[in-house]
C-alpha cells in the first residue's frame, strides 16, 4: 500500500479546505463520498469530480473502496461514525471537536485501540509551520518564562442563518452547538498546546442567544509553575474569546519574561497577512519569517504518515482529550458562576 484513498462522510461545507488538500498531497487520492441520499451525493461527486458516490455513510464503509475517511459531520454525530469507520477497518481524521462528551472521546480510542486503525483529531493549524516555530521558541526558553497566553477566534453569524426557518447546526444545543466548541477551541487548543496541558483550573463566561448555546464566551485558564526569577509560586494565565456576533478576528500572543510573540491569522485564512512578530524585552520588534503551506495539506500528510509509515500523530489523543475536558469545565464553570477545578 503506497497510496491513500480517501472518502468523504457528509457533504459539508468544510469538505471545501479538505479535498485541494487531499488534491495536493503526494500519497492521497480522492476516490468517494457519502451523504444521507444517492442523489446528494451523485451531485456532489459530479460538482467535485469525485470517481464514486454513495447513498448512505454506511455503505461507503462497507465498500472496500476507501482507506480513510474525513468526518465533517455535526459535533453529535462525530463518535458515532468514527467507531463505526474504524470497526469497518477504515481509518479516520475527524473534525474538531472531537466528540461533546469526554464519555465518546474515551469510545472513539478504545475503538481505535480494538481495531489498531488510525484515528486523529482534524485541528489543521497545529501542522502548519506558523505555529511549529510559535511552539520551538516557547518551549526552547527563547521567551523565558511564559506567562501569558492571550488568543481569540470571533466571526459573525449572520442574522439569516439564527432563525428557525434556516437555523445553522453551530446554534443547535442538541447538535453540540455554541461557539466555544466552534472557534473558542482554536484559542484553547493553541494555550495548552504551549504551555503543555490542560490547566490546573477554569473560568468561563457566556452570553447565550434564543436557542440557548453561547454565542459570545470568553474563559480564564491558570497554570501553576514556578517562576525561575523567584522563590514564590506563581501562576501563568491563558485567556481565549470567541463569538458569533462579532466581525471576524484572530490572533495570538505569548508572553514571557524575555520577550512577547504575536501572531496573526494563527488558525485561518490566506497566506497574505499571516505574520509572527517577536518583540523582545530589549531591543526593536522583528518580523519571524513564516514559511507558505496550505494550511489543510499538514493534517492530510500527518495522515498518511501514520497510515503508511506507522508514525504516531503529531496531535496525540492525549492533547484531544483535554481539549474537550477543558471545554467541559469552562461550560460547567460558566453555568454555575465559580472556578473549576480539572486536576
Amino acid at each position: 500500500m503506497n497510496e491513500v484513498r480517501w472518502g468523504l462522510v457528509s457533504t459539508a461545507n468544510i469538505n471545501k479546505a479538505l479535498i485541494p488538500a487531499i488534491r495536493a498531497s503526494r500519497r492521497g487520492k480522492l476516490v468517494a463520498v457519502a451523504s444521507r441520499s444517492k442523489a446528494n451525493a451523485e451531485a456532489y461527486a459530479q460538482e467535485w469530480e469525485i470517481p464514486q458516490s454513495f447513498g448512505s455513510y454506511q455503505e461507503m464503509l462497507d465498500s472496500g473502496s476507501v482507506d480513510a475517511v474525513y468526518i465533517g459531520l455535526p459535533n453529535h454525530l462525530h463518535a458515532e461514525w468514527s467507531i463505526k469507520a474504524m470497526q469497518a477497518g477504515v481509518h479516520v481524521l475527524c473534525e474538531k471537536p472531537f466528540a461533546p462528551t469526554l464519555e465518546e472521546v474515551d469510545a472513539m480510542i478504545a475503538a481505535r485501540d480494538e481495531t489498531g486503525r488510525v484515528l486523529a483529531e482534524a485541528f489543521m493549524y497545529r501542522h502548519h509551520p506558523q505555529t511549529k516555530i510559535a511552539g520551538e521558541w516557547a518551549h526552547s526558553g527563547k521567551l523565558g518564562v511564559i506567562t501569558l497566553v492571550r488568543g481569540a477566534f470571533d466571526f459573525f453569524l449572520p442574522k439569516e442563518r439564527r432563525y428557525p426557518d434556516s437555523l445553522d447546526v453551530r446554534l443547535v444545543p442538541e447538535y453540540g452547538g455554541g461557539c466555544l466548541w466552534d472557534v473558542g477551541v482554536y484559542p484553547l487548543s493553541f494555550a495548552q498546546f504551549i504551555m503543555g496541558g490542560p490547566p490546573d483550573w477554569v473560568f468561563g463566561s457566556q452570553w447565550t442567544g434564543k436557542t440557548g448555546v453561547d454565542e459570545i464566551f470568553t474563559g480564564q485558564m491558570g497554570y501553576s509553575q514556578k517562576l525561575d526569577f523567584s522563590e514564590k509560586s506563581s501562576f501563568s494565565i491563558a485567556q481565549i474569546s470567541s463569538s458569533f456576533k462579532t466581525p471576524f478576528h484572530t490572533f495570538i500572543e505569548i508572553i514571557g519574561t524575555e520577550g512577547r510573540l504575536y501572531l496573526t491569522k494563527p488558525f485561518v485564512g490566506h497566506h497574505e497577512g499571516r505574520t509572527m512578530t517577536f518583540c523582545p524585552k530589549n531591543g526593536e520588534p522583528e518580523e519571524i519569517p513564516v514559511p507558505e503551506k496550505e494550511l489543510y495539506l499538514g493534517e492530510v500528510e500527518d495522515m498518511h504518515a501514520a497510515i503508511l509509515d506507522g508514525e504516531m500523530n503529531y496531535l496525540s489523543l492525549e492533547e484531544t482529550r483535554n481539549h474537550v475536558k477543558t471545554v467541559l469545565a469552562l461550560y460547567e464553570s460558566a453555568k454555575k458562576g465559580e472556578v473549576i477545578s480539572i486536576r
